[in-house]
């Protein structure tokens, strides 16, 4: 009869153990239209300057589908380099037809070609922050890279 009892409370116990492992994602979409950005990796995590090209992803979300513009002269990603504060700007395409009111998810790239070193040095660390905006003008929450090392 112990010996029931036992595995009884073991098996309640493992059962408790489970269910509080499991937690629920917390959403990162914003229902006042405002995008959402989440870093997701820098590669390679060394480069050559002049010479290897920096790849960033991140994942976005968006209530209303706004994300993205078509008019080739107009930027909506700013990529700003922590080393000297300079902003890379670019156009991220439209992701959703417009007039549209769709909930959107997915990822994203930025390629950073040409990197050099700021300090005279042999190498030299450098991460990003990146923001994004919508056609409503709402910009997203900023977010920032891992460190990798820039080389000669």
């Amino acid at each position: 009869m112990r010996r029931k009892t036992i595995k009884i409370y073991t098996v309640v116990l493992a059962l408790l153990v489970l269910v509080s492992g499991c937690k629920k994602k917390k959403s990162t979409l914003n229902t006042d239209g405002t995008p959402t950005i989440t870093f997701e990796s820098i590669s390679p995590g060394s480069v050559k300057q002049f010479q290897d090209a920096i790849t960033i992803r991140f994942s976005y979300a968006d209530y209303d589908g706004d994300v993205g513009e078509n008019d080739p002269n107009k930027t909506n990603l700013v990529v700003t380099d922590s080393r000297n504060g300079v902003a890379y700007k670019y156009r991220v395409k439209q992701l959703a037809p417009s007039g549209s009111s769709i909930t959107i998810k997915g990822e994203l790239y930025v390629r950073i070609d040409n990197t050099l070193i700021t300090n005279g040095s042999s190498s030299e660390n450098v991460h990003y922050t990146l923001k994004l905006e919508d056609r409503a003008g709402h910009w997203s929450n900023e977010i920032e890279t891992s460190e990798i090392t820039v080389t000669q």
